[in-house]
């Protein structure tokens, strides 16, 4: 007879309409052009309140970028950029959590971008859990983090005549993400 009683492992949903993932890029080195990923889903698998042992698998669709301009878009879109024909999406899955102070975490996984799969560190907070209206038990993780785009093949880019370049390689990122417990 079996004294040692097998611990349920959680599953949590990303919750898509309290979910996103945004960027910022310099733009012809004089401004900071943001933007959005409108579709994104995931899971996390674990504790929020063991986030060290939890594993995070998050997917954003390429083709739901918005930066409020549909020609910068539709660029954004092509083979110069996310090739969103041939890569429908980007994903990041965790590697490593650790904690990092009373609230914050360090989240280190690989980044797969078009074909290309680099190491990244994204840090933040964990907020919660808590329990919403409903019954349901959520919790929320706001991340921040940057990339060089240029590792990842997305290396366009245009000459400006007075010196410098169109887009910038240091792309600043976002994740904050709502999960729900799956019951």
């Amino acid at each position: 007879m079996e004294n040692a009683q097998e611990k349920t492992i959680s599953q949590w949903n990303l919750d898509g309409s309290h979910s996103q993932a945004d960027f910022a890029v310099r733009h012809m080195m004089i401004s900071t052009v943001k933007g959005t990923f409108e579709k994104i889903r995931g899971t996390l698998t674990g504790e929020p309140t063991d986030l060290e042992n939890a594993k995070v698998d998050i997917r954003i669709e390429t083709g739901s970028v918005s930066t409020r301009d549909d020609k910068r878009d539709e660029h954004l879109k092509s083979q110069d950029f996310f090739y969103v024909e041939k890569y429908p999406e980007m994903k990041f899955v965790s590697k490593k959590i650790k904690k990092k102070g009373k609230e914050d975490f360090e989240i280190t996984g690989d980044l797969t971008i078009r074909d290309v799969t680099k190491e990244v560190t994204l840090t933040g907070p964990l907020e919660g859990p808590i329990k919403d209206p409903y019954g349901f038990e959520r919790f929320g993780v706001s991340t921040e983090g940057s990339i060089d785009r240029s590792q990842w093949g997305l290396k366009w880019n245009s000459a400006l005549e007075t010196g410098g370049v169109m887009v910038g390689d240091k792309v600043k990122i976002s994740v904050n993400i709502e999960a729900v417990r799956k019951k």
